[in-house]
């Protein structure tokens, strides 16, 4: 398949995920010409403000897979990502992404993103929930166990 034939299962995965109650957003993930996963934005389904479809399609993936670590897959998206899902998918390690509306598009209909873009470029002190280090003494003990522990996965 082409990379068209899977941008446009992407977009048929937000047009069902609207007839299902979801958001209007598609997801597919694909890894040596193979579908993984597929999934739509479920954040009203499932009162979850993390479950747009690009993390509940890495969520999927990951899963059956059976690693955290999606290397050589590619992401196609019926909405460009939103800063939560481009870091999942940094996280997640997948090598490309397509996406087919752009957040200025997704912003026309209401899912603005762009004030979460705007807020990361601000020093902490100016943005608009307040983010406070505490205890930082305190917790500092648990990254010096990681550190110590010899058995660990890394990631």
């Amino acid at each position: 398949m082409e990379h068209k034939e899977f941008m446009r299962m992407a977009i048929a995965e937000a047009d069902a995920n609207i007839e299902r109650g979801g958001g209007p957003f598609g997801a597919v993930i694909v890894k040596d010409g193979e579908v993984i996963a597929r999934a739509g934005n479920s954040v009203t389904l499932d009162n979850d403000p993390t479950a747009h479809a690009e993390v509940n399609c890495i969520r999927q993936a990951c899963r059956k897979l059976g690693n955290f670590d999606l290397s050589g897959c590619t992401i196609y998206t019926s909405c460009e990502p939103c800063p939560m899902c481009l870091a999942s998918i940094y996280w997640a390690r997948i090598g490309h992404i397509y996406y087919g509306n752009t957040r200025r598009d997704a912003g026309d209909i209401n899912f603005a993103d762009d004030f979460i873009y705007d807020e990361l470029s601000k020093p902490m002190e100016e943005r608009a929930i307040p983010i406070t280090p505490l205890l930082r003494d305190e917790a500092i003990h648990t990254f010096q166990a990681w550190t110590a522990k010899e058995d660990k996965t890394e990631y």
